[in-house]
C-alpha cells in the first residue's frame, strides 16, 4: 500500500495553504469567522464559505500519528510522535491542526521509544467509584492542562459504555453499569478536559460493551431497551458536557455497524437529542463510504486502521456524482469547525510548556484515596493500630508499585516498570512506580517485610511469624480481550494458604473490575484499590494506616458468580478470527447490573453501591416532594462516628406498582452526593431527581411517559440496603424527547 498516494489527494489543499499567508496576518474583515463575539454556529457557517471543496474534505479524514510498519505507513510529518491521530490543519483559513491522543486516565503514547512519561489517574471504573464529581473534574482538568503542554487539542476521553457485562476487558475505561452514575462522573471529566479550551470525545457510541469480537460482533437490542440504558448514560452525559465529539463504535447494532447506522447517528443522537457537534470514527471503525456519510458519520480516523480511505478521494467522488448531498458534505464540515470554535481551538491554541508533575501528583492521589473501597473489615482490623510489630506484604509486586490497565488509554511514567504477563508474552503489564511498601515504611514504625508471592510456602512461612499480613491480589485487563472472574497465576490459593497461618490478612485488590473471592470467609478484611494510578501506592497507604476515611462505593455489581450473570458464558469468547458473534442484550434489555439482580431476585457478593467506612453515618428527616416532573429528596446526614469521613448518599425510586410503571427492574438509582462530614456534624442535603428516571420509553409513541401512581423514594446506604423510605404520588405526563 502506497499510502503517500492518499496523502497527496486530500492534503494537497492543506499544503498549498500552509504555504500562503498566515490568517493571523489579515484583518478581521477579511476572516470574519475570527470574531470570538460570534457563536460557534455563525463562525462556522461564515468559515464555510470561504473553503473549497478540497479543504472541507480534509477536515474530513484522519490519519493514525504513529507508524504502522504492518500496513507500510508512516506518520504524517507534522503529527506528534507516538500519539493517536492527526488532521492537518490550514494556514490561509486560519483552521488549526487537530492533534489527537488517547487520554482516558491521562495523555497516553503508542508504545516506543518515545513514549511521553505523563500523570495518570485511576482507571475510569475507579474515578466512578469515587462518587464524587468534583474529583472527577479535578481530574479531567489535569489531563487536559497536560495534553495541552504536551500540544493535543483532543482528547479521545470519555469512556461511557455501562457494564453489561463485569468480565468486558475495557470495564476500567468506563464509568459503571448505571446510567445516572456513568453519565455523572464521565460527563464531569469531560467538561474538565475541555475547561482547557481543548475538544474531548464520549464513547463508544453504542454497546461497545464487550471485547471479545468487537469489530464484528452484532449487539441486539429492542430500541426501548437501548433508550432507558447505554443510550441514556450518552444522553444524559451530553447535555452535562457538550462535547465536542461523540466517537462510534466497532460493534454492530442490531445488524449495523455503529459507525453507519442511521438510526444511532442521525435519529438518536443528531435529532432526537439535537447534538450539534460531530462524529469520528473509532480506529478502524470505518466499512463505506456512502452509507456512512448519509448515516451521520461526521470523520473517519486513523487511517490506514480502516481496510480503505474510505473518507478521502471516495468521499469526494461520492459528493461529486450527487451519492452523498453537498449539503450534508458541508454538515460534516460545519460540525466539526463549530466544536472547535466552541471549545477555543482556534482563539487559544495549544502550545509545549511546562508540566506542574508535583501538583497532579496531589490530584491522581485524592482520585486514588476517594476510589478505595473497603469491602469488609472485620473486627476493625483497619486502619492499622501502632501498636503491630510486623507486616507482611505479599504478591503483585507491591515492593515496586501498583498495576495499570493495557491498552489505547496506557499512561507511561517516569520510572514505570514492565513485566512480563504469563499469559500473553506480547501484552505487557505496566505498574506505575508508586510502591506501597516504601509508602507504609513511611508511616509505620512497624517492621515490613515483602515476599513476591509465587512461591506458596514462602509466603505462608512469613505470614506466619508475622502480625498482619497484606496480600495484593491483581486480575490485569487492557483493551481488546475479556477476562474470567477468577484471579489468575494461584492467588487464590496463595489467599487461603495465608489466611491459614494468619487471621488477621488483609487483601488488597488491583483489579480492572470484580473478581469471585472463594476466600472471602477466612480473610480479616478486603479492600478494591482498582488501577490507581501513578500515586495509586501512597493512596493505599493512607487508607490502610487511617490518615484517609475509605469512601469508595462500588460502581457496578460483584457478583458470586458467572452463573448469576445474563450470559454466564461470554459470547464468542474464546475469540476466534473474524467470527460474526451475536450477542443477545434483551435478556436483560435495560435491566443492567444491579437492575438485573433485583427484577431476578438474586444476591450478589456485593451490590451496587456498597462500601465501608471508619466512621458511622446516621440518616433522618427524609421526606420528598414534586415540583412539576421532577422529584425533590431531603434528608440529614450525621456523621456519628469518632473520625472525620466522606460517605456516599444514595437515593433510589421504586414504583409501588412496578407492572403499571413499565420500568424495567424494581428500583432504579435517582441521584447521589458525596459528602464530607467532621465527627458529630450535621448536613442537610436536597436532590432532584430528573423526570426521565421516573419514566419509561415508549417506542411506539416516541417519547418518555410517567406512569401515574405511587412511588418510593429510599435513602440507601447501597443498592441492596434502604435506611429510610417516603411516598409521593405521580401524576401522568410525556415528556419531550429534547428537554
Amino acid at each position: 500500500m502506497r499510502t503517500i498516494d492518499v496523502w497527496r489527494g486530500v492534503l494537497a489543499s492543506t499544503l498549498i495553504a500552509l504555504g500562503s499567508a498566515s490568517a493571523a496576518d489579515q484583518p478581521l474583515a477579511e476572516r470574519p469567522w475570527m470574531d470570538s463575539g460570534r457563536s460557534a454556529d455563525q463562525r462556522a457557517a461564515t468559515l464555510l464559505q470561504s473553503m473549497s471543496q478540497d479543504e472541507k474534505l480534509a477536515l474530513l479524514f484522519g490519519y493514525f500519528s504513529s507508524d504502522a510498519p504492518w500496513k507500510n505507513y508512516k506518520k504524517p510529518q507534522e503529527g506528534l510522535v507516538q500519539s493517536a491521530g492527526f488532521i492537518g490543519g490550514n494556514a490561509r483559513l486560519g483552521i488549526p491542526a487537530l492533534t489527537e491522543t488517547d487520554a482516558g486516565i491521562g495523555v497516553a503514547s503508542q508504545p516506543g521509544e518515545q513514549a511521553r512519561p505523563r500523570t495518570a489517574l485511576p482507571s475510569n471504573l475507579a474515578t466512578a467509584a469515587t462518587w464524587d464529581a468534583e474529583l472527577a473534574y479535578s481530574g479531567g482538568r489535569m489531563i487536559g492542562d497536560e495534553a495541552r503542554l504536551s500540544g493535543f487539542n483532543v482528547l479521545l476521553a470519555g469512556g461511557i459504555d455501562l457494564a453489561r457485562d463485569p468480565r468486558n476487558g475495557r470495564n476500567f475505561e468506563y464509568g459503571g453499569e448505571d446510567p445516572w452514575l456513568a453519565a455523572s462522573m464521565v460527563a464531569a471529566q469531560v467538561r474538565g478536559i475541555q475547561s482547557n479550551h481543548i475538544l474531548s470525545t464520549l464513547k463508544h457510541y453504542a454497546f461497545n460493551d464487550q471485547e471479545t469480537n468487537r469489530t464484528t460482533l452484532d449487539a441486539r437490542i429492542d430500541e426501548r431497551s437501548a433508550r432507558m440504558s447505554d443510550l441514556l448514560a450518552f444522553e444524559f452525559a451530553i447535555e452535562q458536557s457538550s462535547p465536542g465529539a461523540i466517537m462510534c463504535a466497532y460493534n454492530r447494532v442490531n445488524g449495523v455497524y455503529s459507525c453507519e447506522s442511521g438510526w444511532l447517528l442521525n435519529q438518536v443522537l443528531k435529532t432526537d437529542w439535537g447534538y450539534g457537534g460531530f462524529v469520528m470514527s473509532d480506529w478502524g471503525g470505518v466499512h463505506s463510504t456512502i452509507p456512512a456519510a448519509n448515516a451521520g458519520l461526521d470523520q473517519e480516523s486513523g487511517y490506514p486502521f480502516d481496510v480503505s480511505p474510505y473518507f478521502a478521494d471516495a468521499l469526494r467522488e461520492a459528493v461529486d456524482d450527487g451519492h452523498v448531498a453537498q449539503s450534508r458534505f458541508d454538515d460534516m464540515t460545519a460540525r466539526i469547525l463549530r466544536s472547535m470554535f466552541a471549545n477555543g481551538l482556534f482563539d487559544d491554541p495549544v502550545s509545549a510548556g511546562d508540566i506542574d508533575f508535583a501538583g497532579h501528583a496531589l490530584v491522581t492521589r485524592a482520585d486514588a484515596e476517594g476510589s478505595l473501597v473497603l469491602l469488609k473489615n472485620a473486627r476493625r482490623i483497619l486502619p492499622l493500630g501502632r501498636d503491630i510489630k510486623s507486616i507482611a506484604v505479599i504478591g503483585s509486586h507491591a515492593d515496586a508499585g501498583v498495576l495499570s490497565g493495557g491498552g489505547s488509554s496506557q499512561v507511561y511514567a517516569t520510572g514505570d516498570l514492565t513485566f512480563t504477563n504469563p499469559h500473553n508474552e506480547r501484552r505487557r503489564m505496566i505498574y506505575f512506580p508508586s510502591s506501597p511498601l516504601k509508602a507504609l515504611a513511611a508511616r509505620s514504625g512497624a517492621h515490613l517485610a515483602y515476599d513476591e508471592g509465587t512461591d506458596i510456602k514462602a509466603a505462608v512461612k512469613l505470614a506466619a511469624r508475622s502480625d498482619v499480613v497484606l496480600v495484593f491480589a491483581h486480575q490485569w485487563s487492557a483493551e481488546g480481550w475479556d477476562v474470567t472472574l477468577n484471579l489468575d497465576d494461584d492467588q487464590d490459593a496463595l489467599i487461603a494458604a495465608v489466611a491459614r497461618a494468619n487471621s488477621k490478612v488483609i487483601v488488597i485488590l488491583e483489579t480492572g473490575g470484580p473478581v469471585l473471592m472463594p476466600w472471602i470467609d477466612q480473610v480479616a478484611a478486603i479492600v478494591e484499590a482498582w488501577f490507581p494510578g501513578t500515586s495509586g501506592g501512597e493512596a493505599i497507604a493512607r487508607v490502610l494506616t487511617g490518615e484517609v476515611n475509605p469512601s469508595g462505593r462500588l460502581p457496578l455489581t460483584f457478583p458470586r458468580s458467572s452463573a448469576q450473570l445474563p450470559r454466564p458464558m461470554l459470547d464468542g469468547y474464546p475469540e476466534q478470527a473474524h467470527a460474526r458473534t451475536v450477542v443477545d442484550y434483551t435478556i436483560e434489555g435495560a435491566a443492567v447490573g444491579y437492575k438485573w439482580f433485583d427484577r431476578q431476585h438474586l444476591t450478589p457478593l456485593f451490590p451496587f453501591g456498597y462500601g465501608l467506612s471508619y466512621s458511622r453515618f446516621v440518616p433522618s428527616d427524609l421526606s420528598a416532594t414534586v415540583q412539576g416532573n421532577r422529584v425533590s429528596v431531603r434528608f440529614m446526614l450525621k456523621n456519628a462516628g469518632p473520625l472525620p469521613g466522606k460517605t456516599v448518599a444514595q437515593v433510589y425510586v421504586s414504583p409501588v406498582q412496578p407492572a403499571a410503571s413499565g420500568w424495567e427492574a424494581p428500583k432504579r438509582l435517582g441521584g447521589f452526593r458525596k459528602l464530607d462530614l467532621m465527627a458529630g456534624q450535621s448536613a442537610d442535603v436536597t436532590l432532584s431527581i430528573d423526570a426521565r428516571l421516573l419514566a419509561a420509553y415508549d417506542s411506539s409513541a416516541g417519547n418518555w411517559s410517567i406512569a401515574e401512581g405511587d412511588y418510593n423514594v429510599l435513602l440507601s446506604r447501597d443498592a441492596a440496603t434502604p435506611v429510610a423510605v417516603t411516598t409521593v404520588h405521580l401524576v401522568r405526563e410525556i415528556l419531550p424527547l429534547h428537554p
